[in-house]
């Protein structure tokens, strides 16, 4: 016997003091005398189902009966029997009367008959749905019967309630008892509470109060009967009425009637066992029935057969009652998954099933599930979760994503297999605009870094095509960092040709990213050197490119002509691009070169940098890139005498110190290789030949002593030593030319214009060149001397 809890009804007496449960709105039908409610549990809101019986005396025979239902279904435990959660009994008091109540809380069912009405299902999806919940009360009407030696004494409709996930449970076991028919010497009923029991469902020898006959018959004789009466009211859609009419087998499907008839034979022991019940493959066998089998032992199948079984099930659920498949299906599917009982197929299953969920339903009862699935190290659902992320990546939110999913996606970018990696990419471009922006600057910068060199050139094609798709996502200064280097250090320079029209391609969708200068001395440079590249379509995109950066600066150009401040192209934007100049100033200010503002210049420590700065200021804008990429050139000669891609393999360009400040010169991407080294010496001997002709006039008196020199030499040494522009220092009277002359050589490998150079004269002058800096001159011949020092030293 168990306890019976007593409380207070407060109020209108539906609300219990002491019950940790709130009642809710009833049903419009019940077993028996109880009253079926909704309800909620007060600790978490979860759902629930309230049955309340009540008597005015507490020795009523329906309460004895309610206690007797109460402690039986306490006791047995079964899949397909009601669960029990909780049960009190109340005594409330009005005036000189008294009011008993028994409560018992069970999980969230509804009514059977209420369920149906619910479902509405017709012809072949009705049979199927009754032959699933039939084959479930069976199973539980034979475990009573034959393992427990329990006679339930009043199987029908109204003792059948139904679950969330659409299983019929047996409950109503007031009048439940022992079967004691090896008791010879008993005379009384069997079943002391059978008077609860509706004459229609009485069988004959029941309603005779033949217990003799009872005790003799086999102990699932009264329950047999029952099932035949549930039969009979699920196929006829009515209660039954009374007892004459289970003769009509109408609504019964032939492949059940045999078994109907047995069961109601009016022979006890010639009653069909309910176990044998469960043997009729011709009726239970169908596609429904099948399925929730086989997910119910799912972890007795081997490998093959769950293969097998889910790659056919996607195609199965859209012939099952679509309601079944998403209340009963789609739950066992996630389970079995979420437990590892599933393979990797099933995934596929559970994403179709799911796209029938509404979006709130979908992130309660599929989200959760995949979510977890991401931790786990099977690589075949890690395989389908990426194949199929466009499906649910939508539905995640930007936390669970950033905290959750992204820390599992990451391990892909290193997997051995090529095909993971490249999924795990792919997959990026749905999680990526949900990750925060230290998860994309920290961490997925750095592993796009180590794909744009991998050894799949459609890895590295991939990269490319993912950075240009998700650089709106990046913050300006990241942007800044990465995206040029990343295109056209990177990317215009692999071996494979569609590597190198994703770069292309990334650099237009990316344009608005870029300002003048940008466009002009680090993107059309090295997309100029592609309109001659041998693919044919590498070389249309390049044409393509070249002409939409001109429209651009052409565009820009003009509207600062007019006065304007637009909002398209990087000079429309001016505090923008005031931003970057202010960064890549600090960048080169570390290296002594300070750029657009004279006020800087002519305090720098070095006096006539800061007056040809001074001096040629209406230049300085288009200088200034030149100067930078010529101290790149010299620090990366691989680029300039190497116009073929790097190796795959390479690590340098932009993943160094992707997570470090913004406010270093060599931060992220933009290090040094982000200035193009082939155009820069060009642009500076450009410029050079440009201004020979204001300087050429004070030349002639201190070169006097060379008159033998062609004027095609001269030409091309003045440009020589011009490298450097108005910037440079003024050149001294009678040393400049041979220091100049053997820096040519000096720089041979490093400058591509030294092939057209005047030759090097026959001088000693060699150790005194040895500097690196042109515009360094008058201190070249104390340099000079320390080199001969130690050279003398070494000898």
């Amino acid at each position: 016997m168990f306890n019976f809890l007593k409380g207070v009804v407060g109020g209108s007496g539906t609300g219990l003091k002491d019950l940790p449960y709130n009642i809710g709105d009833p049903y419009p039908s019940a077993w028996g005398s109880w009253i079926h409610y909704r309800g909620t549990s007060k600790d978490d809101g979860s759902q629930v189902s309230i049955f309340a019986l009540s008597g005015n005396n507490a020795q009523d025979g329906h309460l004895a009966a309610g206690r007797n239902g109460v402690k039986r279904l306490r006791t047995v435990r079964h899949p397909n029997i009601l669960s029990f959660l909780h049960s009190t009994e109340v005594e409330t008091h009005d005036g000189s009367t008294s009011k008993v109540t028994i409560y018992i809380v069970t999980e969230p069912v509804m009514p059977l008959s209420d369920k149906i009405k619910e479902l509405g299902l017709k012809a072949t999806q009705r049979d199927e749905y009754f032959a699933l919940g039939l084959h479930q009360i069976t199973k539980a009407v034979s475990f009573l019967n034959n393992d427990c030696k329990l006679v339930h004494g009043n199987v029908c409709l109204a003792s059948v309630v139904v679950t969330p996930t659409l299983d019929w449970k047996l409950h109503a076991f007031d009048v439940l008892s022992e079967f004691d028919g090896s008791n010879g010497s008993a005379s009384g009923p069997m079943l002391p509470f059978e008077w609860l029991v509706g004459t229609q469902y009485k069988p004959m020898e029941m309603v005779k109060s033949d217990w003799v006959a009872i005790r003799k018959s086999p102990p699932w004789a009264i329950d047999s009967w029952g099932l035949g009466c549930l039969i009979y009211e699920l196929f006829s859609g009515s209660k039954l009425g009374k007892t004459e009419e289970l003769r009509n087998t109408v609504g019964i499907p032939k492949s059940l009637l045999p078994d109907y008839q047995r069961l109601l034979s009016s022979m006890p022991s010639r009653r069909l066992n309910t176990s044998k019940l469960l043997e009729n493959g011709e009726y239970f066998q169908n596609k429904l029935v099948d399925t929730i089998h086989f997910m119910d032992i799912l972890n007795l199948k081997d490998s093959v057969e769950k293969d097998t079984f889910f790659r056919k099930l996607p195609n199965v659920a859209e012939q099952l009652p679509r309601e079944i498949v998403l209340k009963k299906l789609l739950p066992l599917l996630a389970s079995s998954l979420e437990f590892g009982s599933a393979v990797a197929p099933a995934l596929t299953a559970l994403l179709k099933m799911g796209s029938w969920l509404s979006t709130e339903d979908f992130k309660v009862k599929v989200l959760p599930t995949i979510v977890k699935l991401f931790a786990s190290n099977d690589r075949a659902i890690r395989v389908s979760l990426l194949q199929h992320v466009d499906q649910f990546g939508e539905s995640m939110s930007g936390q669970i994503v950033d905290e959750q999913v992204y820390p599992h996606v990451a391990t892909g970018f290193a997997d051995t297999s090529a095909f993971l990696r490249e999924l795990t990419l792919k997959s990026m471009l749905v999680l990526a605009p949900k990750l925060s922006q230290r998860t994309l600057s920290g961490s997925l910068l750095k592993y796009l870094s180590k794909l744009q060199v991998d050894e799949e050139p459609a890895i590295r094609t991939n990269t490319t095509i993912l950075l240009g798709n998700i650089a709106t996502y990046l913050n300006e200064g990241t942007r800044k960092r990465v995206l040029i280097n990343a295109f056209t250090v990177r990317a215009l320079r692999d071996t494979f040709p569609p590597a190198r029209g994703a770069g292309i391609v990334a650099l237009c969708a990316t344009s608005t990213t870029y300002d003048d200068t940008e466009i002009a001395t680090k993107i059309l440079p090295n997309v100029v050197v592609l309109t001659i590249d041998q693919d044919s379509e590498v070389r249309s995109k390049a044409f393509q490119a070249v002409e939409q950066f001109l429209q651009i600066l052409k565009h820009n150009y003009e509207k600062t002509n007019a006065g304007e401040t637009g909002a398209t192209g990087g000079a429309s934007a001016i505090p923008e691009t005031a931003g970057l100049i202010g960064w890549a100033m600090s960048s080169l200010t570390l290296k002594g070169k300070p750029l657009d503002q004279a006020s800087l210049a002519s305090s720098s420590s070095a006096p006539s940098l800061a007056a040809a700065a001074a001096s040629n200021a209406p230049s300085t804008v288009t200088e200034a890139p030149s100067v930078r990429a010529s101290h790149h050139t010299r620090s990366n000669s691989d680029f300039t005498d190497q116009p073929a891609p790097p190796s795959p393999s390479s690590t340098d360009g932009w993943e160094n110190g992707i997570t470090e400040g913004h406010d270093s010169d060599n931060d992220g991407w933009d290090l040094d290789p982000i200035d193009e080294p082939k155009p820069s010496p060009a642009l500076s001997n450009i410029q050079a030949a440009q201004k020979r002709p204001v300087s050429q006039p004070s030349r002639p008196p201190a070169t006097s002593s060379r008159p033998k020199i062609s004027t095609a030499k001269a030409a091309a040494k003045s440009e020589d030593d011009d490298l450097w522009g108005s910037l440079a220092a003024p050149q001294p009277a009678t040393t400049s030319r041979p220091l100049n002359l053997k820096k040519t050589v000096q720089s041979d490998d490093e400058d591509p214009w030294a092939a057209i150079a005047a030759p090097p004269p026959t001088t000693r002058a060699k150790p005194l060149a040895s500097g690196r800096g042109r515009a360094a001159k008058p201190a070249a011949p104390k340099l000079g001397a320390q080199r001969i020092n130690r050279t003398s030293s070494g000898m």
